[in-house]
């Protein structure tokens, strides 16, 4: 068993990049900054900041192209993918991604509710790839016993 499983919460370092492909497939890519913080032996602060390449698909992709923008703090849940590819003077190339498969917005607006709640954050998550099935309620009846007979 494997997991490939990447969670992120940094700021998107430019505006997303959004191609649309055949059948009017959507693709969004854009740069996050996620940054740590620590002490030196001299007691001095440092700050180390790593660059991910985010992608994101179809509707996710559209769904980023009108509510993130650079600065935007986001979470983001996906995976990492490396591809690779020759370039003009014939040498291999690599490329690190993140695949988001969920993203939250977590800007506050100005007004946003005492609560401490971010008002309009929006959260999305990749469509299912197979179609759901619907299911009916009585593929789920209890087989001839009641609540009462639950062990609990």
């Amino acid at each position: 068993m494997s997991i490939n499983k990447v969670i992120l919460v940094g700021n998107v370092g430019k505006d997303p990049v959004v191609r649309y492909f055949d059948k009017g497939v959507a693709k969004a890519t854009f740069p996050l900054a996620t940054s740590e913080s620590y002490y030196n032996q001299q007691g001095e602060a440092i700050t180390t900041t790593e660059w991910h390449n985010i992608v994101m698909w179809r509707a996710m992709a559209e769904v980023a192209e009108k509510t993130v923008k650079k600065g935007s703090q986001l979470y983001i849940v996906g995976k990492i993918k490396t591809r690779s590819y020759v370039d003009k003077e014939g040498n291999n190339k690599y490329i690190t991604e993140i695949l988001a498969d969920t993203f939250l917005v977590l800007d506050k607006k100005p007004s946003a509710p005492a609560s401490g709640e971010a008002a309009g954050s929006v959260q999305v998550t990749k469509e299912p790839e197979v179609p759901e099935v619907q299911e009916k309620a009585e593929d789920y009846q209890t087989a001839g016993g009641d609540d009462d007979d639950l062990p609990f």
